[in-house]
């Protein structure tokens, strides 16, 4: 199957940007799924660094583990799912525009289903964040923007 794709304009920083996605607690704020985000590592987000995610799937919620497996601040960040049914593998970039005022976000994103997951990640994950991915990025866009001052 084909990487889903998506990519937005920012008006904020590459570093603003980056600081933002990449803080779990800001997960459920941006993206429509997503119902709770924990980091299970002390500190600042790192390479190896585990977050559990819980993410709205269809009508239940499915907790998962994602692993982030290479961070080059403020420009891209890749994390995979470790566990669950449906596991992520999710690239993103940042690229600064306007001399670094601004920023274009591009997140692409695939799917390995398990057991279950096989059915689930033609039939209900891919539909689903085809249609969501767009608004998640524009409601990244909206969160950060309101808050530019």
């Amino acid at each position: 199957m084909a990487i889903i794709r998506e990519t937005i304009d920012v008006d904020r920083t590459p570093d603003e940007v980056y600081a933002y996605v990449l803080e779990p607690s800001h997960l459920p704020e941006w993206q429509l799924s997503a119902v709770s985000a924990e980091p299970l590592d002390e500190g600042p987000i790192h390479t190896g660094s585990r977050v559990r995610v819980t993410r709205r799937v269809g009508t239940r919620e499915v907790p998962m583990t994602v692993e982030f497996d290479e961070l080059d601040p403020p420009h891209s960040w890749d994390l995979h799912g470790i566990d669950g049914p449906v596991r992520p593998r999710t690239h993103g970039e940042i690229e600064p525009l306007d001399g670094g005022r601004r920023s274009r976000v591009t997140i692409d994103i695939d799917f390995e289903g398990h057991g279950f997951g096989k059915v689930l990640v033609p039939l209900v994950v891919r539909p689903q964040v085809r249609k969501e991915l767009p608004r998640d990025e524009r409601l990244l866009k909206e969160r950060l923007e309101r808050t530019n001052g």
